[in-house]
């Protein structure tokens, strides 16, 4: 799998994965325990396609860089790449890049009453109310963060 950057905006880096290197990444037929060992298996029965787990609408899905560490407690780590959906419906509670005044940002969206706000998931940041005044646009919902252990 090779991820390519496409275009840096300020602090974001929009990137491109590599179709190709998706399609034929080895998987054991059967699942493995995350609990009291057991025998694993001496073969690998067929390939898998993270297209298929990873991107629900192709044409609307593309990846970002994070920087920064607002997400912390929401497992989004300075560095990591999200799989950002536009056409993933936004939900109550739902982790998006937003746009404000020109600048981009990655928070949990989460409307009380008739305000809307961006929180963060780390309690050394503060909510964003958006207001009318704000040029405000999001650009999709995050459906996945790829990271290293």
């Amino acid at each position: 799998m090779e991820i390519k950057e496409l275009n840096k905006e300020g602090r974001v880096t929009f990137l491109r994965i590599d179709e190709e290197g998706l399609r034929k990444v080895p998987m054991f037929e059967h699942a493995v325990q995350c609990g009291f060992p057991s025998p694993a298996d001496d073969f690998l029965d067929l390939d898998i396609n993270l297209n298929d787990y990873l991107v629900k609408h192709k044409s609307a899905t593309f990846c970002v860089r994070v920087n920064g560490n607002s997400m912390d407690d929401a497992g989004i780590q300075s560095g990591d790449i999200l799989i950002v959906d536009r056409a993933e419906e936004r939900k109550n509670n739902s982790i998006v890049l937003a746009v404000i005044d020109n600048e981009f940002t990655v928070k949990r969206i989460k409307k009380s009453g008739d305000k809307l706000f961006l929180n963060p998931a780390n309690e050394n940041y503060q909510p964003i109310e958006i207001t009318e005044d704000m040029n405000f646009q999001i650009w999709g919902v995050v459906t996945f963060v790829i990271h290293e252990l």
